[in-house]
């Protein structure tokens, strides 16, 4: 394993190959029940059913009377009122009506009811201004949600509508996929922590710290391995330790053709290497491995390499590990409203904001795109796809882009 070949062995592979590689080998972790009311981002194992017609019995739509539709525009004797969470029991003979209010249910004996404001009240006597239909201002039995109706479907991810749905059908467990424990070991006897002393030459350890945060933000649990000195015995312990710890381990730096690039020959020999290689930049040496049922990912050692590589490569796996039904991010096609100049050997995922202004959606992109400059994903919310060539696209050009923040304008 000393003797290091200076051309890879690995076969240079497409965007798409290395894709479609990963998600071969993910399938969702398994399920397990928790408390649905505080389920934010948690993704459902199973299809959901309401219990329960809602309303469950007619109900007033608005502030007004409840009445006899059948009355016409007959004066009505206003015998009570109903609130919704009243007690009191009204049945309505001809000629009555009720004060009723939002939600209220309908008394006996009333099939409409009338916003307030379409009224006169005098001298206990009630006065309309139309007449009505039998269901008028009323919200019927099952009009919002109906007794066996599918309400949310396994896959989905679930926000706040989805939990205040849960809540309103008084579902407080549910099944829901496990989160991914994902691992994360820096490599590199170069690579200092953040708060240490920084000797000459040294890097501080950003990317560790910024893909746990983007492990987090993708739904999963990050484990920390710390940093593993670019000797064989340490990292082989360390990704050892992680793949017992995690479902899934992420390495950052040696993977490329250096002497102390020892990623991918431990790769290959605790496990099966998929692929070594990518033909996209920034992150041509990422890695992608299987040891026995669990993932592990080699990101590049360049912070924006290894930002860009997880967004276009890990995210998805972890998302789709979790059972998410649509792992991968939005695709759309964005209008230049500057110049950019491809890379002339590889597609490049360059880093650009996105607005929406006059219909369109406009991408600048957010500087130097130098694999060492995280400042170029600062304030970035998409990922341009540009493709390999010499041209230069014009402004006005339309390529396509991974949306991978909100959308501004």
């Amino acid at each position: 394993m000393t003797d290091m070949l200076r051309e890879s062995p690995y076969p240079m592979v497409s965007i798409a190959e290395a894709t479609a590689a990963i998600m071969a080998h993910v399938q969702p972790l398994g399920s397990e029940e928790i408390d649905a009311l505080t389920a934010l981002g948690r993704v459902l194992a199973s299809n959901i059913t309401s219990p329960e017609d809602i309303p469950d019995v007619p109900k007033s739509a608005m502030d007004g009377y409840a009445l006899r539709a059948a009355d016409g525009l007959s004066p009505r004797r206003v015998v009570g009122e109903l609130t919704a969470g009243g007690t009191a029991a009204v049945t309505l003979a001809p000629g009555e009506a009720t004060r009723i209010m939002t939600g209220a249910p309908l008394p006996d004996g009333a099939d409409a009811m009338i916003p307030v404001e379409l009224t006169e009240e005098r001298d206990g006597m009630l006065y309309i201004q139309r007449e009505l239909k039998p269901g008028d201002y009323v919200h019927a039995v099952g009009q919002d949600v109906r007794r066996g109706q599918m309400v949310l479907a396994a896959g989905t991810t679930l926000g706040a509508a989805e939990i205040g749905l849960l809540a309103t059908l008084g579902i407080t467990r549910i099944s829901a996929y496990r989160q991914p424990r994902v691992a994360v070991l820096a490599t590199g006897d170069e690579v200092v922590e953040p708060g240490s002393e920084r000797p000459g030459g040294a890097v501080r350890d950003s990317n560790r710290y910024a893909l746990m945060a983007a492990i987090r933000e993708a739904g999963c649990i990050p484990i920390s391995l710390g940093i593993a000195r670019d000797d064989l015995d340490v990292q082989r312990q360390a990704i050892l330790q992680g793949l017992d710890q995690a479902d899934v381990l992420i390495t950052s730096g040696g993977v490329s053709m250096g002497t102390r690039d020892l990623i991918k020959p431990l790769l290959a020999e605790l496990g099966t290497v998929h692929f070594g290689r990518i033909a996209f930049k920034p992150g041509k040496p990422t890695t992608f491995a299987t040891i026995g049922d669990k993932l592990v990912f080699g990101l590049p050692g360049y912070p924006v390499s290894s930002l860009v590589s997880f967004e276009v490569f890990v995210r998805p796996a972890l998302r789709a590990l979790q059972g998410d039904a649509t792992p991968f991010r939005p695709q759309i096609d964005v209008t230049l409203d500057e110049p950019v100049r491809p890379s002339p050997d590889r597609p490049e995922y360059q880093r650009i904001i996105v607005r929406y202004r006059e219909g369109r959606l406009l991408a600048v992109t957010t500087g130097s795109q130098s694999s060492s400059r995280l400042l170029s994903l600062r304030g970035a919310n998409g990922l341009l796809l540009v493709p390999a060539g010499e041209t230069v696209y014009p402004a006005g050009s339309t390529l396509p882009a991974l949306l991978t923040g909100q959308l501004l304008s």
